[in-house]
This record gives structure tokens, sequence and C-alpha cells, in this order.
């Protein structure tokens, strides 16, 4: 009699069986989060692969004509594109392995118990604390040419007044260096706990062995955090690849398109001037870039965790 209860309790599901209270409940506390991503997620992304194949305006979303696939023919043909791809391609070779180096120097530097740990884990996290609006307009003003904390600071030193987010030519690589030591705090985190897992027993065989700081760092550490390294490095590079926050505060993609981005451009085409069909032709582009380029990596990271 038990044993037919507890088989209507539960359901069979891929060959499992699980508790049909359990099952509710559980799907009970994820209602909020589905009904949230299905209206701010799923629908944005059907809406918009519709209107990819239209010539859809913001003012006049009534008046839709479907036109088959001429939008993403405009693609190949747009040379502000070209730039803004070149730009944001530049700004993810670069950022992601100079904050990777940065977040995991700061990661071996707490780990070495120094003193004042507390303190300086709290330092360098607080940049991630703050939004990145609020960070872009702190460094717009301390960059400001006329009256910036940083060419105040050169002057008075002797140098000559420097131009920073107004030079074609640093502009981008400033935004860089910013979005470097901004998120590099979060990955100091995400590697700290990665250090904390490993066995101190490992250090102290290989210092038994002879092993430096060196060969005990390529030999215990990197080896043992490899799946931290693909975690951060994936989520380094989807944030890479999205950077929009900063061009739009502190330069409008500019001077001269020299940091102009691809979410800048498709927030530009679809918001600025309206081309709704023309800038979700170009986010769908983009995303199926995206999504083959992560799902590439995690595979090749993936096998060489497993070797």
């Amino acid at each position: 009699m038990n044993q037919a209860k507890i088989q209507r309790a539960n359901i069979r599901f891929f060959g499992k069986s699980y508790n049909k209270s359990e099952i509710f409940a559980g799907l009970l506390f994820t209602l909020p989060v589905l009904i949230l991503g299905v209206i701010f997620i799923i629908l944005p992304i059907i809406v918009s692969l519709g209107y990819a194949f239209t010539d859809a305006n913001l003012l006049k979303l009534d008046q839709v004509q479907i036109v088959g696939f001429s939008q993403f023919s405009r693609i190949f043909s747009d040379p502000l594109l070209l730039i803004a791809f070149k730009n944001t391609l530049r700004f993810v070779v670069t950022v992601v392995p100079l904050q990777l180096t940065l977040s995991l120097v700061l990661a071996l530097i707490l780990n070495s118990r120094i003193k004042l740990n507390t303190f300086f884990r709290w330092a360098f996290f607080i940049p991630v604390m703050l939004s990145l609006a609020i960070t872009s307009m702190l460094w717009m003003n301390l960059l400001n040419e006329e009256s910036g904390l940083i060419n105040s600071i050169l002057m008075s030193l002797g140098f000559d007044e420097q131009t920073f987010l107004s030079n074609p030519d640093r502009a981008l690589n400033i935004i860089i260096i910013i979005s470097a030591w901004q998120g590099a705090g979060y990955q100091m985190l995400i590697f700290l706990s990665g250090l904390k897992n490993i066995p101190s027993s490992l250090y102290e065989a290989a210092e038994i062995d002879g092993a430096n700081s060196f060969n005990r760092f390529k030999h215990v550490t990197l080896p043992m955090i490899k799946p931290t390294f693909s975690f951060v490095i994936i989520t380094m590079l989807i944030g890479a690849f999205r950077l929009f926050t900063q061009p739009l505060i502190m330069t409008k993609g500019g001077p001269l398109d020299s940091t102009m981005t691809m979410s800048y451009y498709i927030y530009q085409q679809g918001i600025m001037f309206r081309d709704v069909g023309y800038s979700s032709a170009v986010a769908l582009i983009y995303t199926i870039f995206l999504a083959a380029i992560t799902l590439t990596i995690r595979k090749v990271l993936d096998k060489d965790n497993t070797v």
C-alpha cells in the first residue's frame, strides 16, 4: 500500500523518478524568475528576430513591412559597422589578457596572507560595487582637459596639458585601462576562491621535491585553477564583447568613431536613428557570432581541463 502511494507521489522524467510535491515547490520558487525571464528576455528576442526581416521604424511601428533579407545585405556594405567591429575586437583582445593578469596577480597577493589583507580586498573590490555609469562619469571628470584633476596634476609637475578622451589615438586605450581596473576586483575574488580550494599538502609536497615559487605556481597552482580560468575567461569575453556603457557616457562613440563598439552601434541605429529593422538584423548576426565564439572557447577550455 505504501509502495503504491509512493509511486503515485512520484513522476518519472527521462528515466528518473521525482517527487511531485518537490517539483511543485521548485516551480513555485522559480516562477517569478521565469515570468521576468519571459517578459524581459524571451519576448524581446522573439520580437527583435521578427523585426530583423522588416523595415521597422521606432516611430512608425504600425507601418511595418516585410523586406526579407535586405536588412542583412546592408551589413556587408556598412563601413561604420566594420569600424565598430574592429574597435570591439581590439578592445576584447586587449582588455581580456590585461584584466586576467591583473586579477590573478591581485588574487595571488591576497592569498599570500599579507598584512591588512581585508582592507586591500575591499579596496580592490570597491570599483566593482560601483555601477559602470558612475565609474564612467567619475573618470570622465578626472580626465577633463580643462578642469580635470589628472591634467591639473600633470601641469603642476611641468607637463603640457594632455588630451585624453578627445584624442582618437588615446580614447579607446583609456577605456580599456578603466574597464580592466573596474572589473578586476570581481575576477580577483573568483580566482581567490579557487586558490583557497587548493590543498596545502600539494604545495608542501612540491616544496619537499625542491620546487621553487615559480615551479609551484606552474605545476600546482595553474593546473588546480584551470576550471576557474575557464569560467573567468568566458565571462570576461562575453562582458568585453558587450562593451556599451563606457563609450555611451564618456565618448558617445567618438572621437571620429574611435570608440564606436558593436553594442553602441546597435543602440545608435535602433534608438537614436530609430532604424529598428536594421539594428535588429545586426543584433541577430552579432548574437550568433558571440554564441559561436563562446561555445568554441568553452569547448576548447573544457577539453583542455580533461587532459
